[in-house]
Formats: structure tokens, sequence, C-alpha cells
């Protein structure tokens, strides 16, 4: 019965048979593409875009694409593809996970889908999991796909910009997903639209899929950098606007919290900063910092709107009355007000653009993978990815020999026992892979190893090139290799000469991993193609696995027997314990991995949003629409603080409207109070954005047509740059501290998702009162260039498991002597005012 249910439910057994006759019609057209000429078996390339130009799909050509690969194959690498790597790639061109055995040609199964949809002309990527694989395999494969007239591309860490741009441009590209990533984000750093490397994401075939989508999944790609931001600034806007009258040098608006320099203010700050002109294009960072420590000082009240906890700023919830520890203001707000207090001034974001592995690769049109390892976590990529795993039978039956658990009650007694069966096994020439869990574990056993005068080799995955050799040279006679359970990856242990004779390759694992996928993994090492091979794992009852599952009852079980260390028990009830545990932990991650999922698809979100809009000016020729919607927004939502509609006209601030206009928009004189009386809130914001336009058109006519297109370039590219940078760091603190609503029965990734959307907001709405500032009030000089808003390089997440590296930012003094008077305008020298506070 229980047989009957498993066919009518085995998914896996129906999608094989649906494989295996696609890939009996690929080997029946052998003999006919055998006959082919290596010439003809090239024009087939041609032939086929041809035929894709002319309406076929790429599954109208599959089988005739996998039968000249196969053929290509045999005559350029002397392979020829069994008829199961035909079904592991038909089952990769769907989209799919090939789960294929340690041995079972991977590599070589990969290339007639990515072959096939090279085919479309829109770019494959290969993705591998480090350098080394990725250069190993363009150069073998390489020859095969350029003997069919496609090109191979290279993608490695340190390339130029044109290096890279070329490896993105070639039909087939080979890389590794963490420099696949950071292109990503540069390419949405970039100033110019000719300085972008990749082209969009069509195709990506992932080796060692489950390493990289699931093992890495939580760990961030980021490029952090120094922000040119200083502290030493907050500290002279500070101290500048100490001494600035309300009235007479700023004007506040207590409704709408608005904050404006008045032309005397002005002229007092570029006396101030020994600058010409505040609005010009090269001071954008005094201008805000002097805009936010007149918010500082103006709106944002001590114990009101925030407090001071252990030489902190601490905001308190205006609506609740509550500290919310964590929360930062964005925008530069927060270090402005550090500033005021006298406080130290914290870092300022130094995260310009990051990404998830798991929201990098969901953006390809098609995504597929291949590994030894995929079943067990099937759900997750289901769930995710969208991918489903087919496991793909071996070509030669399994010969190796998976032996039951031997269970110590001492990690101690277990490793003397491991170090025995190790000498053993030695002294017959059988060659052994030791595997461990953590690196602290491969030390333990290298010692006694050492002790007993056996040579070996330790790897722990710090050389890529030196990992591949060992692993290489580990099935001769006679090699012991000691590896963590991740090292080596993607590359074979062939049996040297006389190794099949003594058993094969033993592996030993010291320690259950907590996901059974890294133990089969280690499996998997032995026993490739039909060889013979054996396996064994050595557990202790002070194994971490066993400890957290509670095995104090297997050890007194153990103690009341009087069995000793030497004495190991095979107990499949203990191998079942394990085997649950295992499927818990992976349970838990799990839900961790989707857990940080849904928060950071709040920000994938925004991040689509933003870079569509980045990508929309670097890409438009003329951007003065752009700006007018920007500038119109900006002015709408002010003409709606000072003169609501749903409010009576005496309650309306006509003068604090004035301020903003004569601030942001226009200059003082263009338009009165009585311009603006007697109007609706409709007919005011038409008669200030006609006075906006007429000032614009006006811009317009003394520059030439070019140098205004690339002033508004400038202005909107710097305003996005910046205020993104400051909204990552905001959305980063929030997340950071949001998981305490709980307490108060708040559900956290729902209030992270509404904070997050109105902080977003406010960051465009900043971007669009930045942006209409500077393109009305602007000088404009003849040397326009756009500038990078800070500096950024790569954070590789190997070194940096778990967090962020937050780099101090570059301090970019002001140019003041020490006996100049001080720009506060005390009168005194600087060195012994301001200059003493810095």
């Amino acid at each position: 019965m229980l047989g009957i249910l498993n066919k009518v439910f085995d998914q896996n057994k129906r999608d094989l048979k649906k494989l295996s006759k696609k890939a009996e019609q690929i080997d029946a057209l052998a003999s006919t593409i055998d006959k082919l000429t290596d010439d003809q078996l090239h024009d087939k390339t041609a032939e086929f875009k041809m035929r894709l130009e002319k309406g076929e799909t790429l599954d109208d050509i599959l089988v005739e694409a996998f039968a000249v690969v196969r053929e290509a194959a045999k005559r350029v690498l002397g392979l020829y593809p069994y008829p199961v790597q035909l079904m592991g790639g038909v089952s990769l061109h769907e989209g799919n996970i090939s789960e294929m055995k340690t041995g079972e040609g991977k590599t070589l199964t990969a290339t007639m889908p990515v072959y096939l949809n090279a085919l479309a002309g829109k770019g494959v990527h290969v993705v591998t999991v480090n350098e080394y694989l990725a250069s190993r395999d363009a150069t073998e494969m390489g020859r095969l796909y350029e003997f069919l007239g496609l090109t191979v591309g290279l993608n490695l860490n340190g390339l130029s910009k044109e290096e890279k741009q070329a490896a993105y441009a070639a039909d087939i590209t080979y890389g590794t997903n963490n420099e696949l990533g950071f292109d990503y984000l540069r390419d949405n750093m970039v100033l110019y639209k000719e300085q972008k490397v990749q082209r969009p994401l069509y195709y990506a075939v992932i080796d060692e899929v489950d390493s990289i989508l699931i093992d890495e999944a939580r760990t961030p790609l980021i490029i952090s950098g120094s922000a040119q931001k200083s502290a030493q600034l907050y500290i002279q806007a500070n101290a500048f606007v100490r001494n600035l009258k309300k009235e007479d040098d700023y004007t506040y608006d207590e409704k709408t919290k608005g904050v404006q320099l008045t032309e005397d203010g002005m002229t007092k700050a570029e006396k101030a900063f020994g600058i010409e002109n505040l609005f010009d294009i090269s001071h954008v960072a005094i201008n805000h910092h002097i805009t936010q420590a007149l918010k500082a000082h103006a709106s944002m009240h001590l114990d009101v709107d925030y407090v001071v906890q252990d030489g902190e700023i601490v905001i308190v919830d205006q609506f609740t009355g509550r500290l919310m520890k964590g929360r930062r203001y964005s925008d530069g707000l927060h270090q402005a007000i550090e500033a005021k207090e006298g406080l130290e001034i914290q870092n300022e974001s130094m995260t310009l653009a990051t990404i998830t592995f798991q929201n990098y690769f969901r953006m390809y049109e098609k995504l597929a993978g291949m590994t030894g390892t995929a079943k067990t976590e099937e759900e997750e990529f289901r769930n995710i990815y969208n991918m489903y795993v087919t496991v793909i039978p071996t070509n030669r039956p399994i010969a190796r020999d998976d032996r039951a658990d031997l269970i110590y009650a001492s990690m101690d007694g277990k490793f003397r026992a491991v170090v025995e069966d190790i000498a053993e096994r030695n002294q017959k020439g059988q060659p052994v892979l030791v595997g461990t869990v953590a690196i602290e574990t491969s030390e333990i056993i290298s010692k006694y190893l050492t002790k007993k005068g056996i040579r070996h080799d330790v790897l722990n995955a710090k050389n890529h090139e030196r990992e591949a050799e060992i692993i290489a040279h580990a099935g001769e006679k006679g090699s012991v290799t000691i590896a963590t359970n991740m090292a080596g990856r993607g590359t074979d242990i062939k049996l040297g000469e006389g190794v099949k004779e003594v058993g094969g390759l033993a592996v030993i694992g010291t320690e259950r991993h907590e996901s059974r996928r890294i133990d089969n993994q280690l499996r998997g090492r032995s026993g490739r193609q039909g060889d013979p091979g054996v396996t064994q794992f050595y557990l202790s009852m002070e194994d971490e696995l066993m400890r957290r599952f509670g095995s104090d009852n297997m050890k007194s079980m153990m103690e009341r027997l009087g069995m000793d260390d030497s004495q190991p028990i095979q107990s499949k009830m203990v191998s079942r314990a394990v085997e649950s545990a295992q499927k818990r932990v992976e349970g838990n991650n799990f839900d961790a991995r989707k857990q940080l999922l849904s928060y950071d698809d709040v920000l994938r979100q925004q991040r689509e949003i933003l870079y569509a809009q980045r990508n929309e000016v670097l890409e438009s020729e003329n951007l003065r629409e752009i700006a007018e919607k920007m500038i119109q927004a900006a002015l709408q939502r002010n003409v709606e603080a000072f003169a609501p509609a749903v409010e009576d006209e005496e309650n309306w601030n006509l003068d604090g409207l004035l301020d903003y206009v004569n601030g942001n928009l226009l200059n003082e004189g263009d338009l009165t109070v009585n311009d603006l009386r007697g109007k609706d809130t409709e007919e005011i914001f038409e008669t200030i954005y006609a006075k906006v336009k007429e000032r614009y058109d006006e811009k317009e006519e003394i520059l030439a047509e070019d140098q205004m297109r690339e002033f508004e370039k400038v202005v909107v590219l710097r305003a996005v740059d910046s205020k993104w940078i400051d909204h990552i760091d905001a959305m980063d603190q929030l997340r950071q501290g949001i998981h305490l609503r709980a307490y108060g029965q708040i559900d956290p990734l729902r209030e992270y998702q509404h904070e997050g959307f109105a902080m977003f907001e406010n960051m465009i709405a900043s971007i669009e009162e930045d942006v209409a500032k500077y393109i009305m009030k602007a000088e404009i000089r003849n040397n326009l260039q756009r500038e990078e808003v800070a500096k950024g390089q790569a954070v590789n997440p190997k070194e940096n498991e778990g967090g962020k590296v937050k780099k101090k930012p570059a301090v970019k003094q002001m140019d003041i002597g020490r006996n100049d008077s001080c720009i506060c305008g005390s009168g005194k020298k600087y060195k012994n005012c301001c200059g003493k506070e810095a």
C-alpha cells in the first residue's frame, strides 16, 4: 500500500520520467550530429540564433542544442555527457535545482543549459563560490563555448571598469556571487550611465547553490565608505547657529517646524564660513549642516523631543512619551543635536549600499542551481526562490559503505578513537578525509596525528588555490586530509593508483553538523562514480548538538551500563535522535532566514524604487520635467502646511510661506504677501509656481543648453545619493531596535514596515526639497562636475560575518587658522573659542 502511495505522490519520480524522455530525444540525435564536420557544428550556433529571431523559443530548439553541445564536448574536452547529465541539464534550463552527487560531472552538465540560454543574447552568468573555481571553469569550459562560436568572460575582483564591461558583454560570464552582487551595487552608485558594467540580469546557473543561497543568505553584501561629512563641521555649524537671533537671522514656524535663514542670516553664514555664496553647489555640505543645526536649536527640545542618557541622545516618542532606544534621527539631525548638547558626535552612516544574496539573485529572470545536497532544504528553495529540487540519479550505483554512527561518552574518548581509526587505515595505505565542524577541532586532531607521527594536511578554507590542490591529492594512497566541512567544495577527489584495492576513500566525520545537508556533503566526497568508499561519523555526548538536545539520559544510561570511553555504542535510536535534532535546527534556521527576508523585503522595495528613479536620471537627456515635478511636490507640501485648504484664511501663515519661498525658490522681492492674499490654496500654489517657472526660464537663457542639463543632473544625483545613504543608516538603526516593540504587544515586523514606509516618504520629500532649493538658488559654475557623495569600498561578507564594518569618516577640515577670528562671531581667536571645543 505504502509503495503505491509513494508512486502516486513522489513528485521526483514524475519529474525524472519527464526528464528521461527529453534525454532520450537528445540521445536519438547523436548519430545525426556525429556526422557533422567541426565547421558545421560551429555554424549551428548562428542557425539557432536565426531560428530564435524568427519566433522559435528556447524550448523548441532545446533537444537539438543539447545534442550539439554534447558532440562538441566530446571533440573539444574528450567528455561525453551521460543521459543523467542530459537530465540534469534540462532541469537547470527549467529554472530548477539539479541535485547531483559529487563526481557526477556538474560542471559539464551546466554547459548545455548555459549554451542554450546564451543563444538569446542577453548574457548568462555562471556563479561559483570562489575565484579559483570561476577561473578554472571559464578556462576549461570556455574552450567548448568558443569552439561553438560564443564568447566567454571572467569577472574577477580587481578588474578595471573596462575589463568588467567586456566580461559582462560576453555571451557567458563566470564569476563569484560576491563580485556579481558588488557590481550590481556599484552600478547603482555610478555618476554616468557609461560607467555601468552589468547588463539586465537574465539567467544564472549557481554551482554549490545551497552554499550560496542558504548558508550565505543571511550575510548582506555591504559597500562601506567614508562619507564626506565630518564631526568638525557639525561643531562649527552649532557654534555659528548659537549666536543667531530669531526673526533677524532666521524664521521658525511652530506649526511646520520649518526653519529658514533670512537674507541677513545668509550673509552672516557666508562671512562666518569664509565663502562667497552659501548656495554655490560646492557648499551643499555647509548649507546642510547649518540647516540641521538650526533645526536642532529651534525645533528640538531637551526632555521634550529627546533626553540625554549615558552620554547619548535618546528619542522620545511624541505619541506615547516612551524612550525609543536604538532609533536615530536621519539626515544628520541626530549629529546636530549631539553637537548642541556637547556630546561625542557618533560616526555618520558608513553604509553606502547593501543587498542580501536572497534579494540579489531573485532579480534574475531565471535562476537555476546545482549541488550534491539540496533536497533537505527544498521547502526554502521553493518558498523563497520558486525553485524545485530534482534529485538526479547517479550514472553508476553508489558502492559506498555508510556506517552507523559510533557514540562515545566524552569528547576526549571520541578523538582518541578517531586517531586510532586514521592510523589503522593509514597503515594499509587507504586515503582518509577527516571532516570537522570547527577550525579548533581540526587543530586538536592535527596535534594528535603529529604525536603519532602521521603526515597530514590541514584545510580550513583560507587559501582557495592551495585548498583545491590539497583536495585534488586527497585521494592518493596514504594521504590524510583534515578539512572543515565547507572546505573543498566544488573540487573532486579522484582516487589514486591502487586505492580501490584498499577500500577507496575513507571519510571520517568528527561531529554531526547542525545541518544534515553538510553531513551529506561530507559523505558524498567518497564513492564517486561507483567507486568503493566508506564513511563513519564519530559522536560524543559532549558534542554541541548532543548537549543542546538533551543527551543526559543517554549519558547516564552509558554510565549505568559501566561503559567507558573505549566502548562506543552504535544505536539507531541515538542516530534518529540526532537526525530529529538536526531537523529542528534546520527549521529554526529557515525561520530565521525567512524573518530576515521579511525585514529585508521592506528595504528591497524601497531600493528598487530609488534605483529605478536614479536610472531614469542617468538615462534622461533632459531632466527639466523631473526637476519641475520635484519642485511642484515640494511647493505643494509647503503651501498645504502654511495655507491648508481645510482651515480658515485667518489661521494661515502667509508670512511663513513667503519666508520659505524666499529662502528656497525665489529671490527676495520676487513676490510679496499681497500677491498671495485673497487667493485660495490652489491659486496661491499657481501664483508661486508661475514665478518659479519664470525664474527657471531665466536660468535656462543665461546658460548653454548642455550646461543647464548637466547642472540638473549634478543636483538631482547629489540629493538622491546623500539622502539614500542617510536613509539606509536610519533603517538599520530602526531594524536593530524594533524587536523591543514586541514587549508592548506590537508586531515588530508590521511596525518596521509602517515606520520604514513613513521614513522612505520623508526621504523622498527631503530629496524633492533639496532639488528644489539647489535648482532654484544655486549659482552655476562653468566647470560643473558630478561628484560622488562618498567613496565606497566593498566589504567582504566572509571577513565580516553578521555585521558591518563601519569606518571612521574622512574629516574634511575647514581652512581656519588658529589665530584667525572665530567663525562664531565671538571676537575671540579661533584657538581660544570653538577651536578649543573641537
